[in-house]
This record gives structure tokens, sequence and C-alpha cells, in this order.
């Protein structure tokens, strides 16, 4: 599947990944950070959050879309030397200039399948007692969305990994996570009816499925989810991660 992204459509609508990032930013712990990964950073908006937060860090900007990270380019311009940027796919083993001191990550781990191969990549990224900070999509994450697609025919069942806390609190303690804190938050959102929900759809949740179609065919099959769901309103789980590498 592309890794590439409509960057200038996410940044318009993703503002509920924005409004959980913010919480994310929150629970990191600046004492002791000068460097952070943003593992996923995306067009930049929750990069902009932490940036702002704590305005003595520097941010290495990771993404596997360039897309995304041309998009970031422009958001996080005024920010200057602060920011680093880095294409690489947290599919895949990657490098840093030196180890992090934190890495932060938002609406990303979902889009990996395999989290234990994941988290010891971020480990080997990570100084001795640097922390991960993530959330991203859980058990039970747009269940409604699944079952839609396997009432119209799936053509990805299965694409997207959803674990529960414990399947990923045992993967990090496995890859050399210590201290490590996981839980399911539930967040159904609503999107605006209409166009503005089914742009969400194509753009966010469905975005490899409809690229997988005849450009002809996308928005039929898009107005064909949305019209099995129970209204414009996404049964969105959020699984929250905390840890120290040991």
């Amino acid at each position: 599947m592309s890794r590439e992204w409509d960057a200038a459509t996410y940044d318009r609508v993703a503002s509920p990944q924005a409004r959980w990032g913010a919480d994310v930013v929150r629970r990191l712990d600046p004492r002791d950070v000068e460097v952070v990964l943003d593992a996923g950073c995306g067009s930049g908006r929750v990069t902009e959050q932490l940036l702002e937060r704590l305005p003595d860090v520097r941010v290495v900007a990771l993404d596997g879309s360039a897309r995304m990270l041309e998009e970031a380019r422009r958001r996080l311009a005024r920010y200057g030397s602060r920011v680093a940027f880095l294409h690489a796919d947290l599919r895949e083993p990657f490098a840093l200039d030196g180890p992090a001191d934190a890495i932060l990550s938002t609406a990303t781990f979902h889009w990996v399948p395999d989290h234990p191969a994941l988290f010891r990549r971020l480990a080997g990224v990570l100084r001795s007692g640097g922390q991960l900070v993530a959330q991203y999509g859980g058990a039970g994450n747009i269940a409604s969305v699944a079952r839609a697609l396997a009432e119209i025919g799936d053509p990805l069942p299965g694409r997207w990994t959803y674990p529960t806390p414990d399947d990923d609190r045992a993967a990090l303690l496995d890859a050399g996570f210590a201290d490590v804190e996981a839980w399911l938050q539930p967040e159904p959102t609503t999107i605006e009816p209409g166009e503005p929900f089914e742009t969400f759809l194509a753009t966010v949740v469905l975005r490899e499925h409809v690229a997988l179609l005849p450009e002809a065919e996308r928005p039929g099959f898009v107005r064909a989810v949305a019209a099995r769901l129970p209204g414009p309103v996404l049964d969105y789980v959020r699984l929250n991660v905390q840890a120290r590498r040991a």
C-alpha cells in the first residue's frame, strides 16, 4: 500500500487527532528532555503543540509520507533549527543522529502491524531512562466501520492493528521498557454530516481502502460505508501507553 497521504486535506480535517494529541503532549514529563522524536508527525499539528509547550526542546519530526513532511515543514518553518525532519517508515529500521530523550506519538501506531518489532526499534533510538508517551487506536476502535466494511466486502480485512492494553504492555516489556502503563480511552467523535463526514472517512479512516479502487468508484464506496454507520459518529477507542526505557 502507498505510504502517501492527502496531507493538505488531512491537516484541514484532523481536528480530533489534534485534540487527542494535546492530551498526549501534556503527559510528557519535560524534566531532562532536550530531544523528542515525534514518531508519526503527520502534518505537524501535534508537533506544533509540543514545540509551544516545551520551548527548550528540539524535535525530530518523523513520518513515512513525504507529503505529510512537506505540510509539516510549512507549518513548522518558524521554529527553524528546533525541528529536524526525517522521512522514515516505522515499519522498518531507522536511525537518528543521536538517542532521543523522549518519544511522542499520536494516531500512528495502529498503522504498524508488528508492535513487538516497532517497540524494539523505538527502544533502539531512545536513551536509557528515556520516556515513551503515545496514543493510538486500541481494541474496539471504529468497530462500526469494520462492520460496515464487512457488509459491503472489505478489500483490506484486518488492515488495522488495534491491540489490547495487555497485548502492548507485554510487547513493551519484552522490548526493554519498564514502568509500563497502558489503558483504553473511549473517544466517540461526531463529524459534520454529509460531505465533511465523507471527506474525513476517505482521507483518514478509509485512505488505504479507497486507494485500491478506480477513482470513479471511490465516492460511491465511501458513501456506502457512511450509509451503514449510525450517523456521522465514529466510535473511536484510543490506547494510551507510557513507559521508560530500562
